[in-house]
């Protein structure tokens, strides 16, 4: 593999039926995404309600991940989606590693990285360090952004370039800054979000479509999955 300097990389969460739609985008364009799933709400049917619209918020069913996410990383959000920070030691490390443990067994490889799941203040110094210490988890995507492609220190509350339901100009504008990069060190483009916030303006269906291809197909870029662009080094 040739070594590059520039990665980008993707991260969902929630396990939604809209993955189905968002994988075969990535699939078109030869794209990788990582996807974070609850494994105690497969199945679980609900709305949720943006910005005066109710969207479909569905789960998929715990018998097809395997095949709708193949090519393409799964990784934990927690078996309940809840807010760690608020939770005793123990609930933290259960939380997250038997999650951890489930989506393993489940899809037949080893799951290592998680994104914190619920919104607000959702990580913290607290609850990285447990899960550090006490679970399988090598990465830890927090839910704040910072618009820089720099690589970080501290892979237990990654913070992502930008999220792309409510960063959506900037998400443009930060690719365009990306490809035009002459990248002297390792450089990563890190999108994040939910894909059933594409129904709350269907058109941004084939607006991402059309944003995936134009950040495809670079010579200079590395795609891969979350854990490919993070933990491994075979890129850069």
């Amino acid at each position: 593999m040739a070594i590059k300097n520039k990665a980008i990389t993707f991260s969902y969460d929630d396990g939604d039926t809209q993955d189905i739609r968002l994988v075969e985008i990535f699939n078109k364009h030869n794209i990788k995404g990582t996807f974070n799933i609850n494994s105690g709400l497969f199945g679980k049917e609900a709305t949720i309600l943006r910005e005066w619209r109710e969207i479909s918020h569905n789960r998929l069913k715990m018998d097809d991940i395997k095949y709708i996410y193949d090519g393409h990383e799964i990784a934990a959000h927690t078996v309940n989606h809840v807010s760690l920070p608020g939770c005793e030691d123990d609930v933290v490390i259960r939380e997250v590693e038997n999650d951890r443990i489930r989506l393993s067994e489940i899809i037949g490889y080893e799951v290592c990285g998680m994104a914190y799941s619920s919104g607000g203040k959702n990580n913290d110094d607290r609850t990285a360090k447990l899960i550090r210490e006490n679970t399988g988890i090598k990465y830890a995507r927090a839910l704040e952004t910072n618009g820089k492609f720099s690589i970080q220190e501290n892979l237990y509350r990654f913070n992502g370039t930008c999220y792309h339901h409510i960063e959506w100009d900037k998400m443009f504008s930060l690719a365009e800054e990306f490809l035009k990069m002459d990248a002297k060190e390792p450089s990563i483009f890190y999108i994040w979000g939910h894909s059933f916030e594409f129904d709350i303006y269907p058109e941004r269906w084939e607006m991402f479509d059309e944003f995936c291809k134009m950040i495809s197909g670079k010579s200079d870029i590395f795609y891969g999955t979350n854990k490919e662009v993070l933990l491994s080094n075979d890129w850069k």
